[in-house]
Protein backbone atom coordinates (compact mmCIF):
# COMPACT_ATOMS: atom_id res chain seq x y z
CA UNK A 1 0.00 0.00 0.00
CA UNK A 2 1.40 3.64 -1.00
CA UNK A 3 1.68 6.61 1.26
CA UNK A 4 -1.43 8.02 -0.27
CA UNK A 5 -3.59 4.81 0.58
CA UNK A 6 -2.60 5.24 4.39
CA UNK A 7 -3.65 8.75 4.19
CA UNK A 8 -6.79 8.30 2.57
CA UNK A 9 -7.28 5.34 5.60
CA UNK A 10 -6.35 8.14 7.88
CA UNK A 11 -9.15 10.60 6.53
CA UNK A 12 -11.81 8.08 6.74
CA UNK A 13 -10.70 7.19 10.57
CA UNK A 14 -11.28 10.88 10.96
CA UNK A 15 -14.39 11.44 9.62
CA UNK A 16 -15.83 8.01 11.02
CA UNK A 17 -14.42 9.01 14.45
CA UNK A 18 -16.79 12.98 13.78
CA UNK A 19 -19.55 10.42 13.30
CA UNK A 20 -19.36 8.78 16.59
CA UNK A 21 -18.27 11.64 18.59
CA UNK A 22 -21.26 13.79 17.54
CA UNK A 23 -23.50 10.53 17.69
CA UNK A 24 -22.88 10.23 21.77
CA UNK A 25 -24.63 12.66 22.78
CA UNK A 26 -27.87 10.42 21.11
CA UNK A 27 -27.25 7.47 22.47
CA UNK A 28 -28.06 8.78 26.32
CA UNK A 29 -25.43 7.51 28.41
CA UNK A 30 -25.43 4.26 25.99
CA UNK A 31 -28.79 3.73 27.35
CA UNK A 32 -30.32 3.90 23.83
CA UNK A 33 -30.07 0.72 21.65
CA UNK A 34 -30.08 2.21 18.32
CA UNK A 35 -27.89 5.16 18.53
CA UNK A 36 -25.43 3.16 20.57
CA UNK A 37 -24.73 0.47 18.09
CA UNK A 38 -24.45 3.13 15.41
CA UNK A 39 -22.11 5.08 17.70
CA UNK A 40 -20.19 1.52 18.41
CA UNK A 41 -19.99 0.83 14.92
CA UNK A 42 -18.26 4.01 14.01
CA UNK A 43 -15.38 4.31 16.69
CA UNK A 44 -14.96 0.36 15.35
CA UNK A 45 -14.39 1.03 11.82
CA UNK A 46 -12.51 4.88 12.86
CA UNK A 47 -9.76 2.52 14.96
CA UNK A 48 -9.77 -0.11 11.93
CA UNK A 49 -8.99 2.75 9.76
CA UNK A 50 -6.41 4.68 12.26
CA UNK A 51 -4.63 0.94 12.15
CA UNK A 52 -4.51 0.33 8.48
CA UNK A 53 -3.24 4.13 8.70
CA UNK A 54 0.05 3.83 10.91
CA UNK A 55 1.15 0.78 9.11
CA UNK A 56 2.73 3.41 6.92
CA UNK A 57 2.66 6.86 8.61
CA UNK A 58 4.35 7.47 11.73
CA UNK A 59 1.90 6.93 14.96
CA UNK A 60 2.49 10.65 16.46
CA UNK A 61 1.24 12.18 13.11
CA UNK A 62 -1.43 9.69 12.28
CA UNK A 63 -2.25 10.03 15.65
CA UNK A 64 -2.55 13.36 15.81
CA UNK A 65 -4.11 14.11 12.97
CA UNK A 66 -6.97 11.65 13.55
CA UNK A 67 -7.82 13.75 16.53
CA UNK A 68 -7.45 16.88 14.98
CA UNK A 69 -9.94 15.56 12.25
CA UNK A 70 -12.41 14.00 15.21
CA UNK A 71 -11.82 17.51 17.57
CA UNK A 72 -12.24 20.29 14.21
CA UNK A 73 -15.29 18.21 12.58
CA UNK A 74 -17.30 17.87 15.91
CA UNK A 75 -16.83 21.08 16.68
CA UNK A 76 -18.20 22.23 13.20
CA UNK A 77 -21.33 19.25 13.55
CA UNK A 78 -22.52 21.20 16.91
CA UNK A 79 -22.02 24.41 15.55
CA UNK A 80 -23.43 23.71 12.15
CA UNK A 81 -25.54 20.83 13.41
CA UNK A 82 -26.37 20.84 16.82
CA UNK A 83 -26.84 24.72 17.12
CA UNK A 84 -24.05 25.16 19.46
CA UNK A 85 -22.81 28.68 19.66
CA UNK A 86 -20.71 29.88 17.32
CA UNK A 87 -18.17 32.83 18.05
CA UNK A 88 -14.95 33.92 16.70
CA UNK A 89 -12.99 32.83 19.65
CA UNK A 90 -14.49 29.34 18.41
CA UNK A 91 -13.47 29.54 14.96
CA UNK A 92 -10.47 30.77 15.72
CA UNK A 93 -9.64 27.54 17.84
CA UNK A 94 -10.87 25.29 14.90
CA UNK A 95 -8.83 26.80 12.57
CA UNK A 96 -6.01 26.66 15.06
CA UNK A 97 -6.33 23.00 14.73
CA UNK A 98 -6.98 22.51 11.06
CA UNK A 99 -3.65 24.57 10.51
CA UNK A 100 -1.73 22.05 12.70
CA UNK A 101 -3.29 19.06 11.40
CA UNK A 102 -3.03 20.12 7.31
CA UNK A 103 1.07 21.35 8.86
CA UNK A 104 1.48 17.87 10.02
CA UNK A 105 0.35 16.60 7.07
CA UNK A 106 3.06 18.86 4.90
CA UNK A 107 5.74 17.90 7.01
CA UNK A 108 5.15 14.54 7.09
CA UNK A 109 6.89 11.94 4.80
Amino acid sequence: MNTSAHWIWLLIAGLFEVAWASGLKSTQGFTRLWPSVWVGLAMAVSIYGLSFAVKGLPIGTAYAVWTGIGAAGTALVGIFVLNEPASFARAACIFMIVAGTVGLKLFSR
